[in-house]
């Protein structure tokens, strides 16, 4: 898969994804990244890719040609159809499910904005999506087109050390991920649960999935909502709940 990232800052993008997963998974080849600068595509001696805004207010506004220009150079450097999603605060959220559909795309073309905003032709003319990490602002893109590099990139084949690992994430399945423990057995008063030394991969199954349900009530109950649990879930949940009174 490749990533485009079309940035005033391309430092940040190439040095915080050379690390850990993406940084390995660019190393093996299994995904490419490639940064494009607006103001590589300017024609003026201060290379300004920015303006006031018609109709007055604060700050200024990133302009539409840089940005097209950008894109189209980052679509020449494919062969495949491209997606180009601008990273916005009024884009829809990025959750799994999202994310999952994304590692379809031979090439994801994600444009960091700065300032106050892009020219809104930019955004009707060229971008095919909205996407958003949260209801609040960050001062630019970069952040945000990072986390989905790395949040896609996990979920490609051959990326992660075991192929299971990415399935057992929080949210893969609509729920939290169950609590995970290691060595030592015993931190002062707190020990490891005894189910997970029983050696009975049955019932350390049940187990987690009960974690699953409870961890997700507990935390994001939003989530249990719009989810369809089986009886037997429904069983776990309520007796994790009988538990915790």
């Amino acid at each position: 898969m490749r990533f485009d990232v079309v940035t005033l800052f391309p430092d940040m993008i190439t040095a915080a994804a050379s690390y850990g997963v993406t940084g390995r998974a660019i190393q093996r080849e299994i995904v490419s990244l490639s940064v494009w600068n607006p103001r590589d595509y300017t024609n003026d001696k201060h290379r300004t890719v920015d303006d006031r805004p018609y109709g007055g207010g604060p700050g200024m506004v990133m302009k539409y040609r840089p940005l097209h220009d950008a894109v189209e150079s980052a679509k020449q450097a494919c062969s495949q159809p491209a997606k180009v999603v601008y990273l916005s605060p009024q884009g829809k959220p990025i959750n799994q499910a999202l994310l999952s559909e994304a590692c379809a795309v031979s090439q994801l073309i994600l444009i960091a904005g700065r300032y106050e905003g892009v020219d809104e032709r930019f955004v009707s003319k060229d971008c095919d999506d909205e996407w958003s990490v949260g209801d609040y602002v960050i001062s630019g893109g970069e952040l945000a087109a990072l986390i989905v590099i790395d949040a896609i990139t996990r979920l490609l084949p051959g990326v992660l050390g075991h192929e299971g690992s990415a399935l057992q994430d929080s949210h893969m399945n609509g729920l939290l991920d169950y609590p995970h423990f290691t060595r030592p057995e015993q931190i002062e008063d707190s020990s490891v649960p005894d189910i997970l030394l029983s050696g009975n991969h049955a019932d350390i199954e049940i187990w987690r999935m009960k974690q699953m349900l409870g961890r997700t009530w507990q935390k994001r109950p939003d989530l249990l909502k719009n989810k369809k649990l089986s009886a037997a879930q429904e069983n776990l949940l309520q007796q994790f709940k009988s538990e915790v009174e």
